[in-house]
């Protein structure tokens, strides 16, 4: 079960992460979670280009120590980098200390201002001891959830989820990962193209 858009009870019950950008400005964050994975990401770069869109990586250190290649791609080529753990942790089931040196570890290799807890679960013990030892980290949420993970999703629901919930300032979950590549493939580049025609501009965090 996982719920699209987020709701306001949860942005209310964490109000020091952040959930979306201005709504002023027609601008997208779009953020691709889980890499970097040869292909995938790849694949991801080349429709970003496409589009002239820029986007955030939250890489998982474990992924960039074993695809170095790759995650030097992502960085030349203009894009922002996050902190997605190093070993892709969910924060409900683990100890306060273990996930924060699973931080610290990602983060000797991204060198991020920007952190996604994996699965959105983290704690509130968790949150401060992120911005207790890395004081001038963002942890980043977002208000769109693709569902591009979803094995059971089609890649055409996939496209609308997107598309039916972005406003301005939305920041937009996709992964570049292999379970979610079918489904990527189809809805990036169509997600690109409808909100380009409809005016929104692609920016990084």
């Amino acid at each position: 079960m996982y719920l699209i858009k987020s709701p306001l009870l949860l942005k209310w019950y964490y109000p020091s992460l952040v959930w979306h950008k201005t709504r002023k400005d027609k601008v997208i964050y779009l953020t691709f979670d889980d890499g970097p994975i040869p292909d995938v990401t790849d694949f991801v770069l080349k429709t970003l280009k496409v589009f002239n869109a820029k986007a955030t990586f939250f890489c998982i250190g474990d992924n960039i120590f074993k695809h170095p290649a790759v995650f030097e791609r992502v960085k030349a080529a203009g894009h922002q980098i996050g902190n997605h753990t190093f070993n892709h942790l969910k924060g409900w089931k683990t100890a306060d200390q273990t996930y924060v040196q699973n931080i610290a570890k990602c983060q000797e290799l991204t060198q991020s201002h920007l952190f996604r807890p994996p699965y959105g679960r983290i704690k509130k013990s968790q949150i401060k001891e992120v911005k207790r030892l890395f004081p001038k980290i963002q942890i980043i949420m977002w208000d769109i959830l693709s569902g591009d993970f979803d094995l059971e999703l089609s890649p055409e629901n996939c496209y609308k989820n997107v598309i039916k919930h972005t406003e301005n300032g939305s920041i937009i979950v996709f992964h570049d990962s292999l379970k979610a590549f079918d489904r990527l493939q189809y809805a990036l580049p169509r997600v690109l193209q409808y909100l380009q025609e409809q005016g929104y501009r692609f920016a990084t965090l």
